[in-house]
């Protein structure tokens, strides 16, 4: 056999092998587009301690201050594509807490973000550095394994409210251990 038929072989081995992986994959693909597929499994306490444990590495890794009166828990309910809510237990957690670094140290404190949350498998979504306060500093990420994000950027008008800096994290939906997963 010459070579270009040995070729032509190989091709059509790997054309072959290819589709019926695709046609594996495709049929084992759940048909609702995974509206149903298994939450990941957390309790509020656990993701309540994430959280906190999360703003201060931020905070620790900018080197700023954290304000505890400022810090807020707000357990969401998690809504579907088409505004369902179940009754389930599913949650998600939206964490925040202050910081009175001044604005002229915003930028520092994105950068130092912005260089080091990715060697710690976080993915860069949102950055922007402090020009004023319409445009103030950003930084915003989202862990690549489990789809957690942070968020830290500049707060406040400056003007009718004292500009600070935020630490803040979410969770996506997560179900408690133990409780049974409704099925849309």
């Amino acid at each position: 056999m010459n070579s270009l038929a040995r070729g032509s072989t190989a091709f059509g081995r790997t054309a072959i092998a290819v589709g019926a992986a695709l046609l594996l994959a495709v049929g084992c693909t759940s048909q609702d587009d995974g509206r149903n597929a298994p939450l990941p499994r957390m309790a509020k306490d656990d993701a309540l301690k994430w959280a906190k444990d999360s703003t201060a590495h931020m905070a620790e890794l900018t080197g700023a201050e954290l304000l505890p009166d400022t810090v807020r828990v707000n357990w969401e309910e998690c809504v579907g594509e088409n505004d369902e809510v179940a009754e389930d237990g599913r949650y998600s957690l939206f964490y925040y807490v202050y910081s009175p670094a001044p604005a002229t140290e915003h930028t520092r404190m994105v950068r130092k973000l912005r260089s080091e949350l990715p060697g710690e498998g976080y993915e860069v979504t949102s950055y922007r550095e402090f020009k004023s306060a319409y445009a103030s500093a950003v930084f915003r990420a989202r862990d690549k394994k489990n789809d957690y994000s942070v968020e830290a950027e500049t707060v406040g008008s400056g003007k009718s409210k004292p500009q600070r800096f935020s630490f803040a994290v979410r969770t996506p939906c997560l179900l408690p251990p133990g409780d049974k997963q409704q099925k849309f």
